[in-house]
């Protein structure tokens, strides 16, 4: 303040605030203004905010697991295809699709048997772990979710899609083990190498009203990994379609 030649009654009309709040400020460094005060009172004595009000940044920078969190959506559907799409196109060695019908991506995802296909030709892992049409969590899911387009109908649409991936390398596809269906039908994980989308399903919600988190892999045995591993167990009990 004094090398911007202001006084705190000067700088308060800069930013819009009364001068005992810029009073309080100089007081109190434990007081955090708000980020917009913060931003007009830097642009009026020619400094970053960062400067001014250090404790704002560590407060906002992710430290431990949380920094695995890269978003996280109230809603599955709230999260854009793009998304999708751009860890699709970016994977290079491993994709593993492991919701409990994977029906949402076909209608998604343009053409995506046919970005599937080349990604696996060009020598990425392409795994399906599905629920099995005919079992009993299937019905009792059915039953759950009372929709027209049942739980057996949205596996079979993905299976028909499989189907036209024919005999491709790298393409593989597995129905969860009877023993761990329940498992399967409450959470699906979406793995694209170092990124992965994972939905814990709501009790009555089907997929797409259910949350989501987005998470990148940067430390060991972070959250990342619990899923990841979750989701190998699965596919390792599983049977070939």
């Amino acid at each position: 303040m004094a090398d911007a030649g202001l006084s705190p009654r000067q700088l308060a009309m800069r930013v819009g605030v009364s001068g005992k709040t810029v009073e309080r400020w100089i007081a109190d460094d434990g007081l955090i203004p708000h980020a917009r005060n913060r931003e007009d009172a830097a642009a009026a004595l020619g400094v970053e905010a960062e400067m001014l009000w250090p404790r704002a940044v560590r407060n906002n920078v992710k430290t431990g697991t949380d920094r695995e969190i890269v978003r996280s959506y109230p809603y599955r559907s709230a999260c854009p295809s793009s998304v999708w799409g751009e860890l699709t196109e970016a994977a290079t060695e491993d994709i593993i699709l492991a919701g409990y019908t994977n029906y949402f991506l076909w209608l998604d995802q343009p053409a995506y048997v046919d970005t599937l296909r080349r990604k696996a030709e060009a020598g990425c892992r392409v795994r399906f772990l599905i629920g099995d049409p005919e079992g009993e969590v299937t019905r009792q899911r059915e039953a759950v979710e009372d929709v027209a387009l049942s739980v057996s109908t949205r596996i079979r649409i993905t299976l028909e899609h499989l189907a036209k991936l024919g005999e491709v390398p790298g393409v593989e596809a597995r129905f969860s083990a009877a023993s761990d269906a329940t498992n399967h039908v409450s959470l699906s994980v979406f793995r694209f190498d170092r990124d992965a989308l994972v939905t814990p399903h709501l009790a009555r919600g089907v997929g797409h009203d259910s949350p989501m988190l987005h998470l990148r892999r940067r430390e060991e045995r972070g959250l990342f990994d619990r899923f990841a591993d979750h989701v190998e167990e699965l596919w390792e009990r599983g049977r070939r379609v």
